[in-house]
């Protein structure tokens, strides 16, 4: 039987670790291994959406945040929009995370989940959630890039990561990079490893849902534009 890419990308995720050097302060959440619900739920999603042998186009993030992928164990969607537009429940953990909210908003406008997923794939070069301690003691999201000495450690496993990525079965001549933080770093791995043909680069929804709310409908337009090759 021809494995399906969902099943793929279900054996990557359960795979799944980093057993790496962090810097201090730093520490890697895998979902996986820490919620047995989290390995239900993203086995659900993949083998509804991904039950077939298409190749995808590659949507590039950051790293998972705590309440979207960090607890669902799929890129950029929380526990409410896992349920209200994917139509699976998770029990254990109720989540909300905006850039789940700008992107579920740009993915119905595109058609919906069944006809997005169809065509792309969503991942990230470090696939589980970072978090760095504050002076006061609190663990806060942070991004692969925040930090020099932590890039430069994890970079090697990034790089590992795109690949397995890539063997999924993705079509990488074209490939969209969220953030322009991210698509600086993402050019650099790129032009060591070789791994992508053209970059193109969309703001990221943490910055727009934060910071240009009053402009959302005109960047999920640039998405839908760019995602279909017209801009």
């Amino acid at each position: 039987m021809i494995e399906s890419f969902g099943d793929k990308i279900i054996s990557f995720n359960r795979q799944l670790q980093y057993s790496g050097a962090l810097p201090d302060g730093f520490q890697v959440l895998n979902p996986y291994a820490d919620n047995p619900e989290t390995m239900e739920v993203m086995r659900q999603f993949y083998q509804k959406f991904y039950a077939d042998s298409e190749k995808r186009k590659f949507i590039v993030g950051i790293n998972p945040s705590r309440h979207g992928a960090g607890v669902t164990g799929v890129p950029f969607t929380d526990t409410k929009r896992l349920e209200s537009v994917c139509g699976i429940k998770m029990k254990s953990a109720h989540t909300h995370e905006i850039s789940s909210v700008f992107m579920y908003d740009m993915i119905q406008e595109f058609g919906g989940p069944i006809d997005f997923y169809k065509q792309f794939y969503v991942n990230s070069p470090f696939p589980l959630a970072i978090v760095r301690k504050t002076k006061e003691g609190k663990w806060l999201n942070a991004n692969y890039y925040d930090d020099n000495t932590l890039f430069e450690m994890v970079k090697d496993f990034m790089i590992l990561t795109l690949k397995e990525h890539i063997s999924l079965g993705l079509d990488t001549s074209q490939v969209y990079v969220l953030g322009k933080k991210n698509a600086l770093f993402i050019q650099k791995l790129n032009k060591e490893a070789q791994l992508f043909g053209q970059l193109k680069v969309l703001e990221h929804p943490r910055y727009i849902q934060q910071y240009k709310s009053k402009e959302k409908q005109l960047y999920i337009d640039k998405y839908i534009l760019t995602l279909n090759n017209l801009l």
